[in-house]
């Protein structure tokens, strides 16, 4: 598929036409910090099971790191995703801005840009135009094994940038949201130094530091990473399709990695209907993010939620669910 696009102007578009789809290519800079932040939380991830074998985990560890998943996961499945890609509900100016800075953290790219990202995900999803459908090199074995590879990380190291004054003019006029942009790579030292800090600070030696670096910074963000890019392409391919979507769009849900996720792999229902705030709308569906958005809804920060109404979900609901 080609990564450069325009839509065919629609009836009454001015001359100039639709802005393009992408926006230039990453520079040599970004590319190079991206390759660092992917491969090396990786090369950690790849280490963790010998490390921790070898008592390099403690309990210090695994809390500071638990946390941090927490908060930066539910900073991309709150914040970026369902708050700031697909408006699920609306929030005060406190919440808006703790989840764009809590997103950061999962150091999965700025903001605005993972947003516009996104949201030309959706307007072309597993069509001409999506950046990163598994099903982009055919059906055939090897096509869907190289498809996969590009859904889940390929994408990133050979993308021009999606346009974001076409995907995302509203966070590019929001001057908190570009204020974090701006500090994203000091958010992103906050991220990895903190928990090294921590772990210093609660056992007050250089190990401490050292390890709690090592699981609830490298690990955590490698971990994180990967659970978030299996939602781009494991849950294209494998898993049920109980909803009805649009035509071409491959959407599944994957019940093993709803914890994980947070709610996000039930993103069959999520392509059905992606402004709605609860993707895990059937029976023992857990989703953590939807259940965080309820008590942001109860204390107030969170209101005009776009919760999932019972004959919506009924009318989107196919006869025969067919899996893959």
């Amino acid at each position: 598929m080609s990564s450069v696009l325009l839509e065919p102007p629609a009836s009454g578009a001015t001359k100039k036409g639709p802005k393009p789809l992408t926006d230039g290519v990453q520079s040599k800079g970004i590319l190079f910090a991206l390759w660092s932040f992917v491969t090396i939380p990786f090369l950690a991830l790849v280490a963790a099971v010998p490390v921790a074998w070898g008592g390099w985990l403690s309990w210090t560890d695994i809390a500071i790191a638990g946390v941090w998943y927490v908060v930066a996961g539910l900073g991309i499945t709150v914040g970026y995703h369902r708050y700031f890609t697909h408006g699920s509900f609306k929030a005060k100016r406190w919440l808006r801005v703790s989840l764009a800075v809590a997103g950061s953290f999962a150091v999965q790219g700025n903001i605005t840009q993972w947003v516009a990202d996104h949201r030309r995900h959706h307007a072309f999803s597993d069509l001409e135009g999506d950046p990163h459908s598994p099903w982009r090199f055919g059906s055939s074995v090897w096509g869907l094994t190289k498809g996969l590879f590009h859904a889940h990380v390929g994408w990133l190291f050979k993308r021009e940038l999606s346009n974001r004054e076409r995907f995302a003019p509203d966070l590019i006029a929001d001057k908190d949201i570009s204020r974090v942009d701006r500090l994203f790579p000091l958010l992103v030292a906050l991220s990895l130094l903190t928990p090294a800090l921590l772990g210093g600070l609660v056992t007050w030696s250089w190990q401490g530091a050292l390890t709690a670096f090592f699981w609830a910074g490298l690990v955590r963000v490698s971990l994180l990473h990967h659970i978030t890019w299996s939602i781009n392409s494991v849950c294209h391919v494998y898993g049920e399709r109980p909803f009805e979507v649009r035509q071409g769009d491959k959407a599944t849900n994957f019940w093993p990695l709803a914890i994980l996720s947070f709610g996000e792999s039930w993103h069959n229902l999520h392509h059905a209907d992606p402004t709605c705030a609860r993707h895990g709308v059937l029976r023992g569906q857990v989703d953590i993010t939807a259940r965080t958005i309820w008590l942001f809804e109860k204390v107030g920060a969170a209101y005009d939620v776009r919760w999932p109404k019972p004959e919506r979900v009924a009318a989107k609901l196919l006869k025969s669910a067919p899996s893959r």
